[in-house]
């Protein structure tokens, strides 16, 4: 099943370390000139029966432009993800990526209108994505550019997270929030209205 993600990987220059698991047919893709590097045991589910969360796409893995970086480290599992960079994404080892998530280092297209249509991609505001060791993300989550996770961090289903988060933190909600912090504490709306009114 998955021998044409294995000639893709071979054809664009897509290193991988030992024991690379692939269940179903990933699009992984390396532009010329850019880095795309997987460390050992990593996981990647594709096929609609390889997670029981509920795939509804393959998993897509890709480097857009020259110089652009993406770095898996050892242990990392995902499952019908798309890891999308521009300019670099970094997942650390033992990180657990739930079903469907999205984690892109940019926006895609250009945010003034007349760019847009003019079509000028050097315009599209681009950001590295550094996830830590040992974290965890729900399905369906949306990491977006410039994001930050310490390690151990938890992020909960559906989150949309954008900004930088300590190690140990558990976060949920759109727009993301810190609701358990590295320390243990929990975090109230009561909390958060406290540290706004300051």
């Amino acid at each position: 099943m998955a021998i044409f993600t294995r000639l893709m990987m071979a054809l664009t220059g897509v290193k991988h370390g030992k024991n690379l698991q692939l269940k179903g047919n990933a699009f992984i893709f390396n532009r010329r000139g850019a880095t795309l590097a997987m460390g050992d045991n990593v996981r990647i589910n594709s096929s609609f029966l390889s997670n029981m969360v509920g795939l509804y796409q393959r998993s897509v893995i890709m480097t857009r432009r020259v110089g652009a970086k993406i770095e898996i480290g050892d242990n990392v599992g995902m499952s019908g993800v798309t890891l999308y960079a521009r300019v670099g994404i970094t997942v650390g080892e033992n990180t657990l990526i739930g079903g469907n998530t999205k984690i892109l280092d940019n926006d895609f297209h250009p945010l003034d209108e007349g760019a847009r249509n003019r079509g000028e991609e050097e315009s599209i505001a681009c950001k590295p994505v550094v996830i830590g060791k040992n974290c965890f993300i729900g399905c369906n989550a949306l990491i977006l550019k410039g994001t930050r996770l310490g390690d151990g961090c938890i992020v909960g289903a559906g989150a949309v997270v954008s900004g930088t988060f300590p190690a140990g933190s558990v976060i949920a909600g759109n727009p993301a929030r810190i609701i358990r912090s590295g320390n243990g504490e929990i975090k109230t709306s009561a909390d958060e209205e406290e540290e706004n009114a300051d």
